[in-house]
């Protein structure tokens, strides 16, 4: 009996831990049920703006999207699709995609469906059946993949070529609107440094027209004493009175000199005529075909319309050959030359010593043309923005900042090079390279 008692309690304890630990179990499922839901809710949460996000950008797309199976059967479209097919969105999906392509491209479509299978296409052009009739499409489409990167359809991304097509005329303007406004820039720097060039110019064209003009005032004599021999030969003057009348008027030297004053006006005249055809050149904005030129008569006239025009002597040592023989447009590279050449006489203006060294050779490459000035040089900060337009070190009023860029331009047009740096003996070093027509025709 005793036993029987003793007995109970134990089995009283054990039901009653038996139940806790059930209690305990049903609290933890409860737990993690409780933890689950806020996760699921969380998940659901974080799907719906997933969703929200990913149907706004769908809806602000213009391109035509289209989703479908590896079958073509429409999974999804956007709004620009249904405005295009002027049809809703439930009513699109679930339907194939030939049903909204011209019939006349399904062979095309089915083609690069099985080009999908190997890489995207691009840019490929087809037409769908829109309410308003056919729309032309510039299509790009890739392949669309599961979670374990195998093909479950594709996604089609349309562009109405409308809209290309406009978008290309707008860039096409644009671009022209640019090419413009680079030829007038090139044109204005043109005849900022014409102007600049003035007293220069002015004096070179002073020479040759003062002779021509001198020459003229001597053959005007010569020619009013030849009239009155010839009027006086004419009224039948004696051989006696005419023979006094030729030494008087010394009618022997001024026949002698006849030629040589006719020679001389016509050399005059050549060299004018030589000035004027540089200053056309250079100063013209037409655009005319690369040819062969003499760089070295280019460097050289370059150089006397600089000197006559410079406000200091500057030594100029000349190593160019003659003739030198270049290829490219003569009146762009004489705006190049008379940049640099500018740009390394106002370099020396502080300069105790100014001199000019100019130095030119070719090989089977090309021709290469050296300019090396006295002066201090380019500073480091100055260095790497000295091609960029609207840079200048120059004061204020004295430089536009467009001459080395411009240069740089039409060096690079003729697939050239052109640098600038500073030279190991003092002073900066400008080289030029022209690459010769087997080169630029390559």
């Amino acid at each position: 009996m005793t036993d029987s008692l003793d007995i109970e309690p134990v089995q009283s304890i054990q039901s009653e831990d038996a139940w806790v630990s059930v209690i305990q179990k049903m609290d933890e499922a409860y737990t993690d049920l409780v933890q689950s839901q806020v996760e699921v809710e969380r998940k659901n949460v974080e799907l719906e703006e997933a969703k929200s996000f990913s149907d706004s950008i769908q809806s602000a797309m213009n391109d035509v999207l289209i989703v479908c199976d590896n079958d073509g059967i429409i999974e999804g479209v956007n709004r620009a699709l249904t405005e295009v097919a002027g049809e809703s969105e439930s009513a699109l999906i679930g339907r194939s995609i030939t049903t909204l392509i011209d019939p006349s491209l399904h062979g095309k479509v089915q083609a690069f469906r099985e080009r999908l299978q190997a890489q995207p296409v691009r840019d490929f052009e087809i037409e769908l059946q829109g309410k308003s009739g056919k729309v032309p499409l510039s299509v790009n489409c890739t392949a669309r993949l599961n979670h374990r990167g195998k093909s479950v359809g594709m996604v089609l991304v349309g562009r109405p070529l409308g809209e290309l097509q406009r978008a290309y005329k707008e860039l096409n303007i644009a671009h022209a609107e640019l090419q413009l406004a680079q030829q007038r820039l090139i044109q204005s720097e043109k005849m900022a440094s014409l102007g600049r060039l003035v007293a220069g110019v002015a004096h070179e064209l002073n020479n040759p027209i003062s002779f021509v003009y001198g020459n003229m005032h001597v053959l005007r004599r010569y020619t009013d004493k030849l009239s009155s021999y010839f009027d006086a030969v004419a009224s039948g003057e004696s051989r006696d009175a005419l023979r006094e009348m030729r030494e008087k008027m010394r009618l022997e030297k001024a026949i002698k000199d006849l030629n040589s004053l006719v020679d001389g006006t016509m050399e005059g005249a050549d060299r004018v005529k030589e000035i004027v055809n540089d200053l056309r050149q250079f100063s013209t904005s037409q655009e005319s075909e690369k040819a062969p030129f003499d760089l070295g008569h280019t460097v050289h006239t370059a150089l006397h319309w600089i000197m006559k025009e410079s406000k200091y002597p500057v030594e100029v040592i000349d190593n160019i050959p003659r003739p030198f023989k270049a290829y490219g447009h003569a009146g762009q590279i004489h705006q190049v030359v008379v940049n640099l050449i500018e740009n390394a006489v106002d370099a020396m203006e502080t300069s105790e010593q100014r001199s000019l060294i100019i130095n030119a050779k070719s090989d089977k490459d090309g021709v290469l043309l050296t300019i090396k000035d006295s002066g201090p040089g380019i500073a480091a900060k100055d260095a790497p923005q000295i091609f960029e337009p609207f840079y200048t070190t120059k004061p204020v009023g004295m430089g536009t900042g467009l001459g080395l860029s411009i240069s740089y331009g039409i060096v690079s047009q003729h697939d050239g090079e052109l640098s600038i740096d500073n030279h190991t003996g003092g002073g900066a070093i400008a080289s030029l390279f022209l690459p010769n027509r087997e080169s630029t025709d390559a």
